[in-house]
Formats: C-alpha cells, sequence, structure tokens
C-alpha cells in the first residue's frame, strides 16, 4: 500500500475519532464532568493535528512545497 492510501486510511479513521470524542464531549458536559470535558476537548485537538499532518503527506509534492 502507498504512503498516500495509507495516509487517507488515517485521515478517515482520524476523523471517526474526533466525531467519537465530540459525542463523548457533549455527554461529559451534560452530566457536568468538567474534567473529562477537558480531557475530550485535548483529544480533539491532538487529533485534529494529526489529521493537518496526514492530510500534508497526502498532498502532491508540488502542492506540499508551496505551503508554509
Amino acid at each position: 500500500m502507498s504512503s498516500k492510501k495509507r495516509a487517507k486510511k488515517g485521515i478517515e479513521s482520524l476523523e471517526k475519532q474526533i466525531e467519537l470524542h465530540k459525542s463523548k464531549l457533549k455527554a461529559a458536559e451534560e452530566s457536568g464532568n468538567i474534567g473529562l470535558a477537558n480531557y475530550y476537548e485535548k483529544e480533539i485537538e491532538h487529533f485534529e493535528q494529526a489529521k493537518e499532518k496526514l492530510e500534508r503527506r497526502a498532498m502532491p509534492r508540488a502542492k506540499r512545497k508551496k505551503m508554509p
């Protein structure tokens, strides 16, 4: 499997994890568990950063060079 295909699968997986954590975040906020809500917010941020890295890796090389 090429690295671009692997990156795309990773992006899909991270998107699923982000959605899952968003629903858990909402449940934690509704139950009043602030510590758990903060944990999920941090996890979502980490997943989004990892997703951005994978998206850059999946781009064609010409476009990656133009990005800062």
